[in-house]
């Protein structure tokens, strides 16, 4: 499948409901739980997503669109709003995570980007030159690495109890 807006915004305004179904109201001790020492929890992927909606997929869209290539895209750090949010309640950074999002898909609405525009390079900081579709395909495939992330995340706080079936459950292999 080649990347068009229309389908990979299907998933975009798909992300919030779907963590929200899966994280809200769950316990301190799911929120905060790793699947090991330095990992990152629920609540640091959830605030980590809100990070890259405030200030990488937007702001790096119109950069390309104005800007081109020259001058490189601004870095982004992908741990601060983790830093920022670590004692936030999960309900409320999906809420702030929601309301971003949607504010994100109408600004990508309202640009209009047509099929050639998807076509221009900008200059990343890490990989250098990148097309406006990779970015705009990545913001799709970061949401479901994360959100599998989450899942990966939850699961493993029982792999060590679920005894034999282990051996049948790829989550926790």
């Amino acid at each position: 499948m080649t990347f068009s807006i229309p389908d990979g915004r299907e998933l975009l305004e798909r992300t919030p409901s779907a963590l929200t179904g899966m994280l809200a109201g769950l316990s301190e001790s799911w929120i905060s739980s790793r699947e090991a020492e330095g990992s990152w929890s629920p609540r640091d992927v959830v605030a980590h997503l809100l990070g890259s909606e405030k200030h990488a997929w937007m702001p790096r869209i119109r950069h390309i669109l104005e800007f081109g290539a020259t001058p490189t895209l601004a870095p982004f750090d992908s741990e601060a709003e983790i830093t920022a949010s670590a004692h936030r309640p999960i309900g409320e950074l999906l809420t702030e995570f929601a309301a971003e999002r949607e504010r994100s898909l109408h600004d990508l609405d309202a640009l209009g980007i047509t099929e050639a525009q998807l076509e221009l390079t900008g200059t990343h900081p890490e990989f250098g030159a990148v097309r406006l579709r990779q970015l705009l395909s990545t913001w799709v495939v970061h949401d479901l690495s994360h959100t599998a992330q989450i899942v990966r995340v939850l699961g493993t706080q029982y792999q060590d109890d679920v005894g034999p079936w282990r051996a049948n459950l790829r989550l926790v292999r």
